[in-house]
């Protein structure tokens, strides 16, 4: 599992009246935001950005904007939206390569201070798969382990910097190990392959211990913490795998360092 989100319903570990409201027009603005940038590039040839980037993006904040609307409904529908919101529409927005499209949509300049801004050190250790593991997982633990998703039910404002955290972070995780977008301090495969098989370990050790309620705080019956654990442990498996996939796709020999076009400027591998 790649992320977590402080959803619930009712007095069953939810939050009693929710409403997404403004929040849904982020999907819909980034993919249209999106979609100008890549019909920029279609050339008189027809050719230009590749269609299949367009098409997972566009599940992305599909899937996002679906995970937004869902209602609240008790601990099993806050799974729901976790598996949606954290996990699913990172995949889809990150599989749409979104850095190469922008890299390739700025004048050469400032796809030059882009490129330079992703080679600062800071920068590495922050997009490195490991940090993303201990943000999603660690967050996720902290999350249910602790009296922070009780908190979330009681204060909108926790509940919304909760679910921020967990979409960015899946983000994050999910473009260190299988992003197409160029990455100078990236990890090479089997490094990435070890990082997701711990994140799919820890998950599954969560799942279980929300089906078992056992060391968790989350106020809701047992019947909708097995539900919940149950959508979470299946769900994150086929996401997992899914994310598995893509990175296995991604896969080329390297020897030693090679450059990657990106438009107007490039970047060493």
């Amino acid at each position: 599992m790649i992320g977590g989100l402080a959803v619930g319903g009712g007095s069953h570990g939810g939050h009693d009246g929710y409403a997404p409201g403004p929040a849904l027009l982020v999907p819909l603005v980034i993919f249209w935001v999106y979609l100008a940038a890549a019909l920029r590039q279609r050339g008189p040839d027809g050719g230009g950005w590749p269609h299949r980037r367009t098409a997972a993006f566009g599940a992305g904040a599909g899937l996002l904007a679906v995970g937004l609307a869902l209602p609240a409904g008790g601990f099993a529908a806050h799974a729901w939206q976790h598996l949606l919101v954290g996990m699913l529409a990172p995949l889809g927005l990150v599989l749409g390569a979104p850095v190469t499209l922008a890299l390739r949509s700025i004048d050469r300049r400032r796809g030059r201070a882009l490129v330079r801004l992703l080679r600062r050190p800071a920068l590495a250790a922050l997009a490195h798969p490991v940090t993303g593991l201990a943000l999603t997982t660690g967050g996720l633990y902290v999350l249910y382990l602790t009296p922070l998703y009780r908190a979330t039910l009681a204060h909108p404002a926790l509940h919304h910097l909760v679910h921020l955290h967990f979409l960015l972070s899946g983000l994050l995780f999910t473009w260190s190990v299988a992003g197409p977008d160029p990455g100078p301090h990236r990890p090479r495969v089997p490094a990435r392959l070890v990082v997701l098989g711990v994140a799919v370990a820890a998950h599954a050790t969560l799942a279980q211990l929300l089906y078992a309620g056992l060391a968790v705080d989350v106020p809701a019956p047992p019947e909708q913490l097995r539900a919940g654990a149950t959508v979470m442990y299946y769900g994150g498996d086929l996401a997992e795998i899914a994310l598995a996939l893509a990175l296995l796709a991604t896969w080329r020999p390297q020897v030693g360092h090679r450059r990657v076009s990106v438009g107007p400027v490039s970047i060493r591998r």
